[in-house]
C-alpha cells in the first residue's frame, strides 16, 4: 500500500450506506483519515493534499448537512489539493421511465460536490463515481464495496502517478 498522508475522505450518510463506501474507499490507502461531516472542521482539511467527499443523492444533490460546510469552505482553501468525490444512488437502468427522465434532468450528488470543491481551488483529480444501492434505506447493491476499493486504488495510483508521494 502507498503511505499517502495528508489525505482525508469526508462523508455524509443516512442510513450508513455511504459510510460503507468511504470506509471501502479508504482500504487502498495508509494513514487516511475517514471523517463525518457531523465532525468536520475547517482545521481538518488544512494541510491536506487529497481530499475525497461522498454523499448520498437526495433530491439531485447532496444532503443539506454536507452542503452547509462545503459552502463553509472560503475560495481558493483548496489551492494545490487533489480532489473527487463520490455518492450512492439508484441504478439508473432499474427505475422507471419516469424516474429515469427525473434522475436525468436533475442529475447526482457527485457531480455537484467535485464542482463545489473545484469553485474552492481544488484540482480534479478523478472524475466523480456513483456506487449503487438497492433501496433507500439499503442494502448496498452486492460487489459495490468491492467495486468501491478498486475506486479508491485507482484514486491511489493517479495521485502517483503524478509524482505524490
Amino acid at each position: 500500500m502507498a503511505n499517502i498522508f495528508n489525505t482525508l475522505i469526508i462523508y455524509d450518510s443516512l442510513h450508513g450506506n455511504t459510510k460503507k463506501i468511504a470506509d471501502s474507499i479508504s482500504k487502498g490507502f495508509d494513514n487516511i483519515k475517514v471523517i463525518s461531516v457531523e465532525n468536520i472542521t475547517l482545521e481538518d482539511i488544512k494541510g491536506i493534499n487529497l481530499l475525497i467527499v461522498g454523499s448520498p443523492t437526495h433530491g439531485g444533490t447532496t444532503k443539506p448537512s454536507l452542503l452547509e460546510f462545503l459552502n463553509s469552505i472560503p475560495l481558493n482553501y483548496l489551492k494545490d489539493v487533489y480532489i473527487t468525490s463520490f455518492d450512492t444512488r439508484f441504478d439508473e437502468k432499474k427505475l422507471k421511465l419516469l424516474l429515469k427522465l427525473l434522475v436525468k434532468t436533475i442529475g447526482y450528488a457527485a457531480i455537484k460536490i467535485s464542482k463545489i470543491l473545484e469553485s474552492k481551488g481544488g484540482k480534479l483529480l478523478i472524475q466523480p463515481e456513483g456506487f449503487f444501492v438497492d433501496d433507500t434505506k439499503g442494502p448496498i447493491t452486492k460487489g459495490e464495496e468491492e467495486r468501491a476499493v478498486k475506486w479508491g486504488e485507482e484514486i491511489k495510483s493517479k495521485y502517483l502517478d503524478l509524482g505524490n508521494e
